[in-house]
Formats: C-alpha cells, sequence, structure tokens
C-alpha cells in the first residue's frame, strides 16, 4: 500500500499531475473515459470517468444489477499551497536569475527556505495549427529560495513578516541560455516558438518517506489532501456495491476557495450526476435523496508541542482512526444522522474512528463538503485524515490511518444502509 500511495504523492505533484496519475491507474483497470462534450452512453456494469479541465476527475461504476439508484459518494481535492509561476516568470537581476512567483492558497512561508525546488504542472503548445495540452514534471532541483544569513537579519529567529514578493522568489539554473521558454521546449522536444503558456508550480525535490522505529510515520509534501484522496480512490476501486452507484470525484482548487469550473462549487458534479440518471433513465431527484457523500480531506492532529491549540476533548491522534470532523456553523457538512451512519458501517467492521472539533475561540478552516453542497443537496458527512504541519512545505501522517481510512471508505461504498424510522426522510 505504501509503495502506492508514495507513487501518487511523488508522481502528483500538481492537480494536472495528479489526475493524470489517477487516469492511467483508470485505464489499466479498464474503465472507459466519457468526453464531456459528448452524450453519456452507459451499459449495466459499466466502469466509467471523466475529467474536466485536466485537473478535476470523477470516476463511477454502474453495478450489473442497478436497483435501488442512490449514489455512494467520495469527494476529496488534489491542489495544495503553494507557489505559482506568473506568465512572465523569468527576472535576471545581480547576475542572478530568479523565478517571478505568486502564492496559491496559504502556506506556511518559512517552511519552503533552503530546499532543492523544482516545478510541474501542464503547458499548453501549438502543434499541427491546434493547441495541444502537456503534462510536466522536471523531476530535478532548478531552483531554491535562500534564507538571509542570520548576520544581515540578527532579529531573524526571533520572527518577522515575510513578503512574498521580495522574500520569496527563488533562485534558479536554467542552462545555457537561462531562460524558461527554453527549458521547456527542450523538457518536450518542441520549439520555443510552439509554447503558447504554463501553469507550473513549484514543489520540494524530496520523494515521501515513511519513518519511525516502526515505520508509523509518513513525512511528504502535499499529503493534504493526496492522501485521503488516495486512500478515497483505492477504496472505490476494491469496492462491489451490487445495488447502488460509486462515485470517486477528485476536484482541484479547493485550496482557493473552489470557485472554478473544475472546483467542488462549479457544475461538475451536478451536470455528471444528471448525465448518469439520464444515461439510466432514473429520477436524478429521488435518487439524490437516497444518497450520500463523504467529503474527505485530511484533519488537524493534536500536536505533541502545542496541546493548548486543540479542543478539550475532540482532538484526533496520529495512528489512532478516522477522524470525522464537526463545526457548529457548518464549515463541516457533519451532523448526528451522517455521522451516526458511518459510525455504524465502522463498528460493523471493527475500524477505529475519532472526533475533532476546533476550540472555541479559534476558527477553523473549511473544506469541499459544504461548498458541493450548494451544487447537489446530499446527506454528507466530512472525513479525513489526521495529520501535522497542514499547509507545511512537508507533512506529516501515521500510516496506519492509511489503511484504517481504506477500510472504512471500501465498508462505506459496499454499504446499503436502510433508516430504521422513515419518517427520519432518508
Amino acid at each position: 500500500m505504501l509503495e502506492e500511495i508514495f507513487s501518487l504523492l511523488d508522481e502528483g505533484r500538481s492537480s494536472f499531475n495528479a489526475v493524470d496519475w489517477l487516469q492511467n491507474k483508470l485505464k489499466a483497470a479498464g474503465f472507459q473515459y466519457l468526453d464531456e462534450k459528448k452524450d453519456f452512453k452507459l451499459d449495466a456494469g459499466g466502469h466509467y470517468y471523466t475529467v474536466r479541465n485536466g485537473s478535476s476527475i470523477i470516476a463511477f461504476k454502474v453495478p450489473q444489477g442497478l436497483s435501488s439508484f442512490a449514489f455512494r459518494i467520495t469527494a476529496s481535492h488534489n491542489d495544495c499551497p503553494g507557489f505559482k509561476l506568473k506568465p512572465e516568470a523569468l527576472i535576471k537581476e545581480d547576475n542572478y536569475y530568479k523565478l517571478n512567483t505568486e502564492v496559491y492558497g496559504g502556506p506556511i512561508y518559512s517552511t519552503w527556505f533552503d530546499r532543492p525546488l523544482s516545478l510541474a504542472g501542464r503547458v499548453i503548445v501549438e502543434k499541427d495549427h491546434q493547441l495541444a495540452i502537456k503534462h510536466i514534471d522536471f523531476k530535478r532541483p532548478l531552483c531554491i529560495i535562500p534564507s538571509l544569513a542570520i548576520h544581515l537579519n540578527p532579529e531573524c529567529n526571533k520572527g518577522r513578516e515575510l513578503n512574498p514578493q521580495v522574500d520569496l522568489l527563488p533562485l534558479a539554473s536554467l542552462g545555457e541560455k537561462g531562460d524558461l521558454k527554453a527549458l521547456l521546449a527542450e523538457e518536450l522536444k518542441a520549439s520555443e516558438e510552439d509554447i503558447l503558456n504554463f501553469d507550473l508550480y513549484l514543489y520540494p525535490y524530496q520523494k515521501a518517506l515513511n519513518w519511525g522505529e516502526d515505520k508509523e510515520f509518513i513525512t511528504a509534501h502535499h499529503l493534504d489532501d493526496l492522501a485521503s484522496a488516495f486512500a478515497a480512490f483505492k477504496a472505490f476501486m476494491e469496492s462491489d456495491n451490487s445495488q447502488n452507484i460509486d462515485v470517486f470525484a477528485c476536484f482541484d482548487n479547493e485550496e482557493v476557495g473552489s470557485l472554478t469550473r473544475q472546483g467542488a462549487f462549479g457544475d461538475f458534479a451536478r451536470l455528471t450526476f444528471s448525465r448518469i440518471a439520464k444515461a439510466l433513465n432514473f429520477d436524478e431527484s429521488s435518487a439524490f435523496a437516497r444518497s450520500m457523500m463523504l467529503s474527505c480531506d485530511n484533519a488537524h492532529a493534536v500536536h505533541p508541542n502545542h496541546r493548548e491549540k486543540s479542543d478539550l476533548n475532540n482532538y484526533p491522534c496520529l495512528n489512532k482512526g478516522i477522524v470525522i470532523k464537526y463545526n457548529a456553523n457548518q464549515s463541516y457538512t457533519s451532523d448526528s444522522l451522517s455521522a451516526s451512519i458511518f459510525i455504524k458501517i465502522l463498528k460493523d467492521k471493527d475500524i477505529p474512528y475519532q472526533f475533532y472539533t476546533n476550540r472555541s475561540d479559534i476558527r477553523g478552516g473549511s473544506t469541499l463538503g459544504n461548498l458541493s453542497n450548494n451544487q447537489v443537496s446530499l446527506l454528507s458527512l466530512d472525513i479525513g485524515i489526521a495529520q501535522l504541519a497542514m499547509h507545511s512545505c512537508l507533512e506529516t501522517c501515521g500510516s496506519r490511518d492509511i489503511d484504517y481510512m481504506i477500510a472504512g471508505l471500501k465498508a462505506f461504498y459496499e454499504s446499503n444502509f436502510k433508516m430504521a424510522d422513515e419518517s427520519v426522510g432518508f
């Protein structure tokens, strides 16, 4: 299992690269690609997937004996906070080449200093008078963001405000020509004139690693949210539900609010579900009323040096099970009903779980569950894998929690739960 998740973590350095990894796995397993520009034609027993913008993906399985017309959905995201190159990215100054970047999402700035960095994403090229999309990952160190020496900033260990336009521009090595476009052309075996534009992101040139005497910890870039995305994908691929339509959804742009056509707040999921219902000739509204979604995004573990930042009772620990996340103001979609359904599923399989809420005096973050529900209203639950250093350049989680999450989501996908009291409305 670790070899597989490390493959995604090391290959999925941007949303485009992550979806490419997922897409290749689906193709190898016999899933059929559905083009959004064409009508969906579906068969009983068929396995399908569709992609939007090359950075969001939805896969689903139609059972052979479809009977209840309901969806079992997991939703995760594949983007992460960091730094994106601007269109005119090259800065030549004082005999240095630097890259002009802007902040994507909410990274912890200080964690990006003095690490070898590389670039990944997509490049748009002109080929035979048409546009072609090329995914790229240099897979070698090209730049670094150097710290200012303590001799030049004696107060540095007392904290200072970092300016992303001044302090966080990476020093780069771009080859003999000292030109980014030339470097891209060489990497893609294209001409410089054919390169039109790009979406390129910095990432730390360090592979995911499993550490500790008992190998109980994982440290990697992009654990939030590729760890939960991997667990959901693995469970989806291994599950078998003879009654319901199992769905795996992985969205881009969660870290910047999901307000894009490929984000969870866009219509990608809603239109996909409607097209499934139309192709299989069932009423989508009644199907939604029988469906459930798990929003799978990582959760804050209690910090070993800062216990005071966690709630008094509801604080997750690494390697202690799936985290069920709550917020009274509905930053998370969990409520007692959706949580109880999932807890029953976990209890039946003896899978450990734990709870997370913020301290009452700390405003927490949010995720894609409540935004997705603006498009498709479903009974939903927010869950995740406990981790440390969320939004750091490198993050840490428990290796056993990956197994718990896979087992829990597989049980969810294969469940056909019903309410004893129909008046509950589910």
